[in-house]
């Protein structure tokens, strides 16, 4: 551990003190950088030849935020308020020079600084509520006191970064120094503090934009209601939203204490526990144990996708917004067209809402190719199939592309749930062979899964992964079964979910479960959208489940007004007598008498289903960690983060809770309801599912 004289040094020039903090990586606010800061301030203040102080850090960043690895730990003296204390109360101006970021606790020492300054690519912002947190050293309280509650608002509950050109516009900094001289630029503003006489300005004692907005419920009320299904589940926005209430009515000292309060409500609750650790879990996603990080990459200057439907088009996406070049091959000519249409009115939907320019539209769609020719794959570096989900025609695919495309090449497929070591039996490169599978849309859902073959080279791993975090996905790694890791647990839970149906529960009920517990719809709403003929044939189709019955009556989902549910002409959902009639006529063949589910019962079923199959993921050496399963379930289906993903949540509960209901549910949830063992030894040893790695 560093000790304060080791990150915290103070320097005089002239009469300007400099407190310099170097803690790499990020000047985190650990133990020792706050005892330097105390310790410093409190010398330059004792030392009559300093008239100001300059707060500066080395590196690559001002105080980026709070050393999270202390949470949950005891704490260590000098508090975080006690630094800031002898800033704030410093009888000489003290001055922040901002670069890099001055984020979270940052930020608030910066606030407690008399003046800040910073360079143009500095960026400033209260992110805590990501950690399912607020700022708990005065920034809910200081904040509004310079931008007024309701940039405060949106400040503190989005965690925005603010860019310095607007943090000047905000009175957040004071002057914007020239890049690269910070240093010099913030000792001539010192100076010039000096110079002119100004006040040694405390944000605690600004008053008048909270005072102007007392007696102004609405305000908040109306933050809410707006932000209603934004913050849905979340307790830290709400809280954020509270303090900032009490920056507006209450005095300082009392603000601060609500707001200390509440943070530490939220930092021992398990909300932000499970935000902490999806933090770190997406980190750790990226680190394959046996491929480590100078494993060779193919250099993917050139990508071919094969199909241009949606996934395709969305896939071609990706590539294009980071300036990759991209030849899309289709089988017809109209299909080509109708694919790069798609393409092309998804980036002028986004340039209306004013994300794009139109140059930046058709910058973009210049680098997108179409082709019917194979042939003009050949000197791709990456080529992707995204064509129907059938063996056959995948291996076809590949036994071309693999006499077709450049040695050295690596061909992916986007296959969501076929095996490929079977596609990969069809080349003569098997080790080039690597899944590849995007999430619909594929140019907004932020999941990659990387399929790891039997032969899958590590520089076809190392690259695919590569590749992912160049398009701005969040890659994790899967080993081969059918449906990998997300698909195969979501397969557990439709299982249930279509049990219980024909056992009384109607979709609505079961849909309503899983979306209070926090995800953005349930299994039935989610055929609906999707459609429920995906995959659904008219000449195979036999009326043998219910939705084969709605596929044949033509609902087949929210494109024709009807599935599981009725749709109004907005595409509102509402409980279907048809679906009902279906669903107790299939009851009463099969034998089955309705009985009253509880929401407890559909919820266990379902989301223990998917835990105890999970643990089987994890057991068979499929995903490298629990971690790994719970960053595909936040980032490709929804599962709230608040929850930390469905290993997480079986750690919250308890493991032995989760085996002790899937036996008491017994032969209701058929297969589902056998154990993991690895899911019964961890619980025997009273250790967590979150601690599993497969090294």
């Amino acid at each position: 551990m560093s000790s304060p004289d080791q990150v915290a040094t103070l320097t005089v020039e002239d009469d300007i003190g400099i407190v310099t903090l170097n803690s790499p990586p990020v000047n985190a606010l650990s133990q020792a950088v706050r005892a330097g800061i105390l310790e410093n301030v409190n010398k330059a203040v004792a030392d009559p030849a300093v008239k100001a102080i300059v707060l500066i850090c080395e590196g690559r960043t001002f105080i980026a935020g709070a050393d999270i690895t202390e949470f949950g730990k005891p704490r260590k003296a000098p508090s975080l308020p006690e630094a800031q204390n002898a800033i704030e109360n410093s009888p000489k101006p003290v001055i922040a020079a901002i670069h890099g970021t001055a984020l979270g606790g940052g930020f608030e020492v910066a606030l407690c600084c008399h003046y800040r300054v910073a360079v143009p690519s500095a960026r400033c912002g209260l992110p805590e509520v990501k950690l399912g947190l607020l700022p708990g050293a005065g920034g809910t309280q200081r904040l509004p006191r310079i931008v007024g509650p309701e940039r405060a608002l949106e400040m503190v509950t989005s965690g925005q970064h603010v860019p310095a050109q607007k943090c000047l516009e905000m009175g957040l900094i004071d002057e914007i120094v020239p890049e690269g001289e910070l240093r010099a630029g913030a000792i001539a503003f010192a100076r010039k503090v000096l110079a002119e006489n100004r006040p040694l300005r405390k944000v605690r004692d600004m008053d008048e934009k909270v005072v102007a907005a007392r007696g102004k419920p609405e305000i908040f009320e109306n933050f809410r209601k707006a932000n209603a299904r934004r913050f849905r589940g979340f307790l830290a926005p709400e809280y954020n939203i509270r303090c900032i209430e009490a920056a507006v009515n209450l005095p300082f000292d009392e603000g601060m204490k609500v707001e200390r309060q509440l943070f530490e409500e939220l930092v021992s609750g398990t909300q932000s526990a499970a935000q902490r650790y999806v933090f770190f879990a997406e980190r750790e996603v990226w680190k394959i144990p046996d491929v480590p990080a100078d494993t060779p990459v193919v250099p993917v200057k050139k990508v071919g996708i094969v199909g241009a439907g949606t996934m395709g088009g969305g896939i071609a996406m990706n590539f294009a917004n980071v300036g990759i070049p991209v030849t899309l091959v289709e089988t017809t000519a109209e299909a080509l067209e109708r694919g790069l249409g798609v393409v092309r009115r998804n980036y002028e939907n986004t340039a209306k809402k004013g994300r794009l320019t139109q140059a930046q539209v058709e910058e973009r769609m210049g680098l997108l190719t179409g082709s019917l020719e194979l042939e003009s794959l050949a000197d791709c570096d990456l080529v992707i199939e995204a064509v129907f989900e059938n063996m056959q025609i995948k291996q076809e695919i590949f036994e071309k592309l693999d006499r077709i495309v450049k040695p050295g090449a690596i061909l992916a497929t986007n296959t969501s749930a076929l095996n490929i070591n079977e596609i990969g039996r069809a080349v003569k490169r098997p080790e080039g062979i690597v899944g590849m599978h995007f999430f619909s849309p594929a140019n907004v859902m932020r999941l990659l899964e990387v399929v790891r073959g039997d032969k899958t080279s590590k520089t076809a791993i190392a690259t695919a992964m590569a590749v992912g975090k160049k398009i701005g996905k969040i890659a994790a790694l899967s080993g081969v079964c059918p449906g990998f890791i997300g698909n195969r647990i979501l397969h557990a839970r439709t299982r249930q979910a279509q049990a219980m149906l024909l056992e009384g529960a109607m979709p609505w009920d079961i849909d309503k479960v899983l979306y209070d517990f926090g995800l953005p719809m349930g299994p039935f709403a989610m055929s609906d959208l999707a459609g429920l003929d995906i995959g659904w044939s008219k000449e195979t189709s036999k009326s043998s489940t219910v939705r084969e019955v709605l596929c044949e009556m033509d609902r087949r989902g929210q494109k024709t007004g009807a599935g599981y549910y009725d749709y109004d002409e907005n595409r509102n959902p509402r409980p279907s007598p048809v679906t009902e009639k279906i669903v107790r006529d299939f009851m009463a063949k099969a034998g089955n008498k309705p009985r009253e589910i509880t929401e407890q019962e559909i919820l266990e079923r379902c989301i223990y289903a998917m835990i105890n199959e999970g643990a089987k993921i994890l057991e068979e050496g499929i995903a490298i960690r629990a971690s790994d399963i719970d960053i595909v379930w936040i980032n490709g289906y929804g599962w709230p983060v608040y929850r930390g993903g469905p290993m997480f949540y079986a750690d919250t509960v308890g493991l032995q809770t989760v085996i002790d209901k899937l036996r008491e549910y017994g032969d209701r949830m058929g297969a589902d309801a056998q154990v993991s063992p690895l899911l019964e030894r961890l619980a025997k040893e009273g250790k967590r599912l979150q601690d599993v790695k497969n090294a």
